[in-house]
């Protein structure tokens, strides 16, 4: 049974940083963090393959950075100067053997996690 287990939220204040991971059951060759801020819908945050191709979302470019390991089977999410616009759940991802490239959009992933809370306050 697939399980992915995200860990390491937590409240922060603005200009903060926070590292969030997550733990596969098994490899999977794409993998991507997503987050659901309150009251609004799921978005893509980074995804990252194989082979160190990545994707990362303009609105954290520069600030986040996307990790894959793929003898661990972990994928971290390195978070900088956090703003309260950051407040969200934080969700795991994992996509199908057929995703090879790294993907922001949610239809492409087929396993998510339980998911983890980051709070960033002013």
């Amino acid at each position: 049974q697939v399980q992915l287990a995200e860990s390491g939220g937590a409240s922060v204040q603005a200009g903060g940083s926070l590292r969030i991971s997550c733990a596969a059951s098994s490899f999977f060759y794409c993998m991507g963090w997503f987050r659901q801020p309150p009251g609004k819908e799921r978005e893509g945050v980074a995804s990252s393959c194989k082979y160190g191709d990545s994707n990362t979302a303009d609105s954290v470019k520069g600030r986040f950075t996307i990790s894959k390991d793929n003898t661990k089977n972990t994928l971290d999410l390195q978070m900088h100067s956090l703003k309260p616009e950051d407040t969200a759940m934080y969700y795991c991802a994992a996509g199908p053997p057929t995703l090879t490239a790294p993907s922001l959009q949610h239809h492409a992933y087929m396993f998510w996690g339980q998911g983890t809370q980051v709070t960033v306050s002013s």
